[in-house]
């Protein structure tokens, strides 16, 4: 899968009293993109430093290709979680319970390529690299 990002940020979850606020103007900067989009949207994780806890970069994309592609590998191994879009916080509700899994060591993540896809119809997925067995 080829995702072309359309703007990104490097941020830390624990550590940069920003995140939210990074976030947030993320998705603002891409919304004029995204206006004319007809595609499902994506949330990337990557360039992580070491495990949730450190700095990684997120992107907004679609599919497609540009200078700023970035090519996921079709034989990387996702563990897909479904966020239930009728909580306030689900997608956050989602993470945590994707970090709680992790720390209890029911999740061996890669921290390769992470991501969030949001469908057109409003469905809301979340795609976690998993380490090959």
């Amino acid at each position: 899968m080829e995702l072309k990002i359309l703007n990104r940020v490097r941020t830390n979850n624990f550590n940069d009293k920003q995140v939210l606020q990074k976030i947030t103007d993320l998705w603002k900067g891409a919304s004029t993109d995204l206006s004319k989009h007809q595609g499902n949207t994506y949330g990337l994780y990557h360039e992580y430093e070491s495990n949730y806890k450190g700095d990684y970069s997120l992107g907004i994309a679609i599919e497609g290709k540009s200078e700023t592609t970035v090519v996921i590998p079709d034989e990387a191994k996702y563990e897909v979680f479904h966020v239930n879009t009728d909580e306030e916080q689900g997608i956050f509700n989602k993470w945590n319970e994707i970090w709680k899994k992790e720390e209890n060591g029911q999740l061996k993540r890669a921290y390769t390529y992470d991501f969030e896809k949001y469908y057109q119809d409003g469905k809301i997925e979340i795609y976690i690299a998993i380490e090959e067995d």
